[in-house]
Formats: structure tokens, sequence, C-alpha cells
């Protein structure tokens, strides 16, 4: 059934154009681990994280990085674990306000959550920006306008999701395969929705290049954000698609995807069904070597520190956003690995090290948004050699 794996160039690293400072609106839970920095004086400042898990692979990995951050601008962290439930999202933000935060950064589900959490924070005079997400104009005006309206909703780091979604298949369309299973986390969710359309996009345009060579992708199948409903999820994609030769995990935090490898591991199909998906996995190289993985994008893990950068900015009254535009937005740029080779670099300068030090990130907090911007668009594993090798 499959084909001989043809060897693919190496796709760290895409340096994706970093969005405008300020966009116009008329132009366009249970409490998860605690962490704070130490720091002296009454006046230290708190904020809040509302994130789907501080203890997944991804989470954790954004966890390390903004209590380094905290720590390095003695700054308190408060963390809320929300599942990606709609009513602990919402929720979550009215804890951390309740619990004294000035600023919270936030990875939201659906951009309906925004509505609530945005006029929570303006009742309670605390600053907000997400990670990981940005409110749709097109999908969502009224909740866009919301945002718009209130001082404090700070704005919003992302990624380029379609992007994203696009590249992944044509890895799988390139390397032969062509009955494509999609597992996605929680219905409704911004960030699958602008994947899905990258995935679909490329799969349209290879059928339209290749009528002689169609390719197939199911409709998703929902695993939420845990490992046995990912693996259960795998499995019937499986079994639901004779000939099945790639599975799209479309991310969840990594949990998902360890039970969907796992879940093939156990039935021996490992090697048989090229996987690929969003989210770096701590045995990635070991992964990529047995091939129970084909391909992921990740390594940004650093996308909550910008936003966190962004509050803290805003707390301090350094960042104002003109009165009536949606506020501050980065645009983040995603790895792509799909060899050993190339996760062997990813790990070296981004797992066994940060990608940033302590010094770094006391200047950080101190850069204007454009300084702010480019460091976010810059980031890459060349960046980092140039930067701790000066």
């Amino acid at each position: 059934m499959k084909k001989s794996i043809k060897r693919l160039g190496a796709l760290l690293m895409t340096g994706i154009m970093a969005a405008s400072l300020i966009t116009g609106c008329a132009n366009s839970g249970s409490a998860g681990s605690s962490g704070s920095a130490s720091a002296s004086g009454s006046d230290k400042i708190k904020i809040g994280v509302s994130i789907w898990s501080s203890t997944d692979v991804l989470g954790s990995q954004c966890k390390k990085i903004v209590d380094k951050a905290a720590k390095a601008n003695g700054v308190e962290v408060q963390y809320v674990d929300q599942a990606h439930v709609s009513e602990q999202v919402t929720a979550s933000v009215e804890q951390l306000c309740a619990a004294g935060c000035q600023g919270i950064i936030i990875c939201n589900s659906a951009d309906s959550e925004m509505t609530s959490a945005i006029n929570t924070c303006t009742e309670h005079g605390v600053y907000i920006a997400q990670f990981f997400r940005i409110i749709s104009e097109e999908n969502s005006p009224e909740v866009y306008k919301t945002a718009c309206n209130s001082k404090y909703y700070v704005g919003a780091v992302h990624e380029d999701e379609v992007t994203n979604g696009y590249t992944l298949v044509n890895l799988l369309l390139e390397n032969g395969d062509r009955t494509i299973g999609l597992e996605a986390w929680t219905v409704g969710d911004a960030t699958f929705q602008l994947r899905w359309k990258g995935y679909q996009q490329a799969i349209d345009e290879w059928n339209s290049a290749h009528a002689d060579d169609p390719a197939t992708m199911t409709e998703p199948v929902y695993a939420n954000t845990s490992s046995e409903e990912g693996a259960a999820a795998a499995m019937s994609l499986y079994n639901s698609n004779p000939g099945m030769d790639a599975l799209i995990v479309a991310g969840g935090g990594g949990d998902p995807l360890v039970g969907s490898i796992g879940a093939y591991a156990n039935e021996g199909l490992t090697g048989k069904i090229d996987v690929v998906s969003t989210d770096f996995l701590d045995d990635l190289a070991d992964q990529l070597k047995s091939g129970g993985m084909f391909a992921e994008s990740g390594g940004h893990f650093c996308d909550p520190l910008f936003a966190f950068y962004l509050v803290l900015n805003a707390v301090k009254g350094n960042y104002v956003k003109e009165e009536g535009t949606f506020g501050y937005e980065i645009l983040f740029p995603y790895l792509y690995v799909s060899s050993p080779d190339d996760y062997a670099n990813y790990e070296k300068y981004f797992v066994n090290d940060d990608p940033y030090t302590d010094d770094e990130l006391a200047e950080m907090a101190n850069y204007s948004f454009d300084d702010l911007n480019k460091a976010a668009s810059n980031l890459s594993i060349d960046d980092v050699i140039s930067r701790h090798n000066n």
C-alpha cells in the first residue's frame, strides 16, 4: 500500500511575515498549577494564564517559557486549565480577575467565548490578549466589535494556520498519500477551522491539477483533548475508510496525537499510515525514526510569551491601542520537521536549551511593539544560533 518514501528537504523555518501593528475595526475550569516569580515590592504585577492544559506536551512548554519570562521580569503568574470547554473558558477569566490579575493571556476555544471574556475584563479593568487564537472579523463580527470597543482587549498572537494546514497536506500528497483521515479536537474551534481550510485548499488544488490521480480527505472526527479519545478517533477513521494511507491529527496540545499513534502501534500500523500533525511531541525524533510520525509542525510554544509581553506592556501603560481598533497583532512562525536530523537541530536549540536567556527575556519586556513584533517573526533555529553564539 505504501510507496517508497522520498526524502523531503529540511523544512525547518518559515519566516512568516508579521502582521501590522494596529488593525482598525472598519478595515480590517479547574485550576491548574500556579507558578510565581520571586520579586520584592508590593506593586508586583500579576498576570493570569487561561490555557487548555498546563501539563500536556505543548501546554507544559508554554508554561515553562512564560514562567521564565515572569521570573526575569518580577511578575507573578497564575494558571487556570480549562480543557477548551466553553463554560470553563469563560469561568477561568472570572476566576483570574477575582484573583487580582491585572492582565490575562488566554487560549480560548471558540470566538464566542471572547465576548464574555472581554466584558469580564473590561468590568474589572484587566487587560487581555489571546495566544494561538485571533477573533475572526469575517466569521464573528459582533465579537470582533466587542474587542474593538474595549480598551482592555490588547490583541492577539497567532499563527498562519491556513498555510500550516496547506503545507502539511502537501507533504502527504507529494509522498503519494491519497486517502487521508482527518482528526480534530473540539467542534467550532477557530484554529482548527483555519487549519482545515488549508488542508482542503491543498486537496482541491491537487485534484484540479491531477484529475487522473485524485486525493480524498474525510470529514473530521473529533477527539477533544485526550489521548483516549485520540486513539478512538484514529481507529474509527482507519476502520471506516478502506485504503486510508494517511492521518492528519489537527492538534489539541499533543495528547490526541499520542493516543492516535499509540493506537496504530498497537495494531501494527506504524509506518503504514503516514501521520502528520501540529504540536511537537517530546519523543518526535524517535517517532520520525520509527515511522510513527511522517512530519510535524510546531515549535510555537513561544507564542504565549509574546502575548505575555503585550499584556505586561499594556499594564505598564507602554502599549495603548488606538480607540476603536482591534489592537496589536503578531503573526508567529511555525517550524516544520520531517526527519530525525531536522528535529535534532530543533531539540538542541529549543528543547535542551531555551530559545531566550534570562537577560534577553528581561530586555524584551522593554521593546517597542515594532521590535517585539520583529523578534517574534524572526524566531528560528538560525536566529537562536546567531544570538547565542555571539
